[in-house]
């Protein structure tokens, strides 16, 4: 009962806090602990030690659904490759693997003596791994929730990957060694050592001959599987690092620790990209979109961010925009209510509070990245166009990635033609007003 009760008192609080106009995550009671995009990133999953997750859809920053069956924090979530299953674990060790549409748990997995840290999807998605502090790795059968086999790691484990098509898993813990296994026999194949620590998280490149690890120790190790090696150490966080991941690239990681940064690796130089400083306190976990365009960061804040990679920007940054005229609110034009999506990252005066996005004021006739004092993604230096109902039209048919590949805009498309002819005229009148002039 007072799990209950913690819970919706923080629900309160976070609702309190929450400001017009962000895009940030906000609705768990607890630290979020755990974060995937679904395969066609336009949902995002969080875990949260308040014992839920929740199903967000990434274009609104709004929840969509919340899991809540478990009976712990939450430490670990996946999206599966038909988009239509997610699968969590938990401290109660447990992991549920759930159905989307129905919002109920289709399969517990029961078979650990201590918490559930960690989950691998095989390629195929037809197993997945589950790695707990009871020392085991465990395979389930995803389409009838039964148990494979028991893989012993000596010492509680953190972290799981199947490298490749899944023939091979790799698992880390506290006794700070990566262990290779073969995943059909749970034959040991090998072992990477050099952290200083317990390995907290692990993340493999697609095709499985890269590898990379997060410790305790503050390091990140990029391994060889094929000649079982370290290929680099890579430093830039001063304290423990407990999120990460491998880009769509192959080329690139983000890895989330205690000092509150997002930081992005080169992984063919092990030099840093980019540093975010995406939290406060700590961040806990980290993932990236499909296309690479965006990351969500997760901390002790309570809330998830979002940021745009190649900038660095945070996309619908708190703002306090009380006293800023929002004439859509009680507009009965169709257009207003399909507005509220751009308000949350566009102003529509030069002179309101700055957000994640260009202000809006003149926007038809107005050159394409001409604001002189924002700080444009490059899709949007040098182009030659100006903005118009066409180009509008197009920007939202095809949707922001297609138009202009690169862009800050998350992807936003309305597919409703009626819909959208009522959008951009609504752009046009509100815009074109006096209190919007330059």
């Amino acid at each position: 009962m007072m799990r209950h009760f913690c819970f919706y008192i923080g629900l309160c609080l976070s609702a309190l806090l929450a400001v017009p106009g962000q895009a940030d995550l906000v609705g768990h009671g607890g630290i979020i602990r755990t974060i995937d995009f679904s395969p066609d990133g336009r949902r995002v999953l969080t875990g949260s030690f308040d014992y839920s997750a929740i199903l967000w859809d990434f274009e609104d920053q709004v929840e969509i659904a919340r899991l809540d069956a478990h009976q712990g924090p939450v430490t670990s979530v996946l999206y599966m490759a038909d988009g239509k299953r997610v699968i969590t674990a938990s401290d109660d060790k447990t992991a549920i693997i759930w159905d989307l549409q129905s919002q109920s748990p289709l399969f517990r997995l029961e078979g650990h003596g201590h918490k559930v840290m960690a989950l691998a999807l095989r390629a195929d998605n037809k197993v997945v791994a589950t790695g707990g502090w009871d020392g085991l790795v465990i395979l389930w059968d995803t389409g009838t929730g039964k148990q494979l086999r028991k893989i012993k790691h000596p010492g509680p484990v953190n972290a799981v990957v199947f490298l490749g098509d899944g023939e091979v898993l790799a698992s880390g813990g506290h006794d700070r060694t990566i262990r290779i296994f073969e995943s059909a026999s749970g034959r040991p194949l090998g072992k990477l050592e050099g952290h200083l620590m317990g390995i907290t998280q692990l993340a493999a490149s697609k095709d499985g001959r890269r590898l990379v690890s997060a410790s305790i120790d503050g390091s990140l190790r990029l391994w060889d599987t094929g000649d079982f090696e370290e290929i680099s150490k890579l430093e830039g966080h001063d304290k423990q690092i407990f999120g990460l991941r491998v880009l769509a690239n192959g080329r690139e990681a983000v890895s989330a620790g205690r000092d509150g940064f997002a930081i992005v690796w080169n992984l063919d130089n092990g030099q840093v990209v980019r540093r975010i400083r995406a939290h406060d306190g700590m961040a806990w976990a980290v993932a990236a979109s499909p296309d690479g365009r965006f990351i969500v960061s997760a901390g002790s804040d309570e809330r998830a961010r979002i940021w745009h990679l190649a900038s660095g920007d945070r996309i619908g940054a708190e703002v306090n925009d009380r006293d800023e005229p929002k004439p859509w609110l009680n507009s009965d034009h169709p257009g207003a209510k399909l507005f509220l999506k751009c308000a949350r990252c566009h102003s529509i005066n030069a002179q309101s509070i700055r957000r994640s996005g260009p202000h809006f004021a003149n926007l038809f006739g107005r050159r394409a990245g001409s604001v002189s004092d924002y700080k444009y993604s490059s899709a949007l230096v040098g182009v030659d166009f100006n903005w118009d109902e066409k180009s509008l039209y197009d920007l939202f048919d095809k949707g922001p990635d297609k138009y202009l590949p690169g862009t800050k805009m998350p992807v936003q498309r309305v597919t409703d033609k009626s819909q959208l002819h009522d959008l951009i005229a609504y752009l046009k009148e509100l815009t074109s007003q006096p209190k919007a002039a330059n």
